[in-house]
């Protein structure tokens, strides 16, 4: 680890930072980022109204931000390590849609991934093939695709995700081979989605919550900065290990009830 290594590191993470937490003022737009399995009337909303979408709490953006500055780390690790390392935050076009590869490195288009040891079990184990909950592979399926024509990227047909555990500081790399069918049928899907007059049905996710008889969203749909538009009578309840979002309420929870804007529920 060099001084200009170190030097190097520094003013990345001061980049990302200042790019975490700027005003944005881009137009609303699909994104290679986006790819993974979403709800087509959340996507819809997400491009005609995105005024409606949630707000980040201050506790997910001091995530995110925490998550750049591992990421940084890491490619700063890999050059530490020898490794070449090219084609940092490049743009690429997918049938016009942009996204930003993290960097080439040794010739693989490699994406990282900041994550908690449970999910960190998922890469490790090699599963997240079958619970790919945000869509990962398929926005490395996005970069690949838009990376055929670049001479930096020698591996054409292969990528990798290097996930890094931000608890524990494990890391592994998942190997991903492309799925060029499936990316671009994905979009041509998501581009006819938003260019509807009007949005399309939910297909967010439920399921019951124990045995009480109430029904709450499940993990990724609950992620989702539209669930109140895809749900306007949605519940949320304050839990010791999160919020639960409630579409059905057999049996009143007895904790702490907020509304969509955080305020409580006195009832």
């Amino acid at each position: 680890m060099s001084d200009a290594l170190a030097m190097d590191f520094a003013t990345e993470t001061a980049k990302r930072l200042a790019t975490q937490f700027k005003e944005r003022s881009e137009a609303p737009a699909l994104y290679l980022s986006q790819m993974g399995d979403r709800c087509p009337k959340a996507l819809w909303y997400s491009i005609h109204h995105p005024e409606l979408a949630e707000p980040l709490p201050p506790w997910a953006e001091n995530k995110f931000a925490f998550g750049n500055i591992v990421e940084a780390w890491a490619i700063t690790l890999a050059k530490a390590a020898g490794h070449k390392v090219e084609g940092e935050q490049d743009a690429l076009y997918v049938d016009g849609i942009k996204g930003r590869r993290d960097c080439v490195i040794d010739g693989c288009v490699v994406d990282v991934k900041s994550c908690s040891s449970r999910a960190f079990t998922k890469f490790k184990d090699k599963s997240l093939g079958q619970n790919d909950s945000f869509g990962y592979l398929d926005q490395l399926d996005g970069y690949l695709v838009g990376s055929a024509e670049d001479p930096l990227v020698t591996n054409k047909d292969t990528g990798y995700l290097w996930a890094i555990d931000k608890q524990l500081g494990h890391m592994c790399l998942y190997e991903h081979h492309l799925r060029k069918a499936s990316i671009t049928s994905r979009i041509t899907e998501y581009k006819r989605i938003v260019g509807q007059p009007s949005a399309p049905s939910c297909t967010c996710a439920t399921v019951h919550d124990g045995k009480s008889g109430n029904i709450k969203l499940d993990t990724r749909a609950s992620y989702s900065p539209f669930k109140h538009s895809c749900f306007p009578s949605l519940r949320t309840f304050i839990y010791s290990d999160g919020p639960r979002y409630l579409t059905t309420v057999v049996r009143k929870p007895d904790v702490t009830e907020v509304d969509k804007y955080g305020n409580y529920v006195y009832n």
